[in-house]
């Protein structure tokens, strides 16, 4: 009578044996992965973002230290900024309260995407 009672609890650990030793016979996809980790050592690629304000273009040493461009983009920036008075009866030098900065040169600003 004892062993009917605990024939469930037998077939239940043999399936769970069989289960956990057919899962670890399975290292397939393991050395797949390995393989393809020593067939491309270096795959990691590196990506920076660089501006250029103004003007300014240093793009060419990226270019010539190998690094593509993956994406560029452009967008309008102030470069200098003016002070100007107010109004025409102000004194900028004794009352500040009535000086005005004003945008004075507008540039682009270029941003490009880089990989190696």
């Amino acid at each position: 009578m004892k062993i009917i009672k605990q024939f469930p609890l037998i077939i239940l650990i043999a399936i769970f044996l069989i289960s956990c030793r057919t899962a670890t016979n399975k290292k397939y996809p393991i050395n797949n992965l390995e393989k393809s980790i020593e067939e491309n050592p270096n795959s990691e690629k590196k990506r920076m973002e660089i501006k250029f304000s103004c003007e300014e273009d240093g793009i060419s040493e990226y270019l010539d230290d190998g690094w593509n461009i993956l994406k560029e983009d452009s967008q309008e920036k102030v470069c200098t900024w003016k002070s100007v008075p107010a109004t025409k009866d102000c004194n900028m030098e004794k009352d500040k309260g009535c000086k005005i900065t004003k945008p004075d040169k507008i540039g682009e600003e270029k941003i490009y995407l880089l990989e190696k």
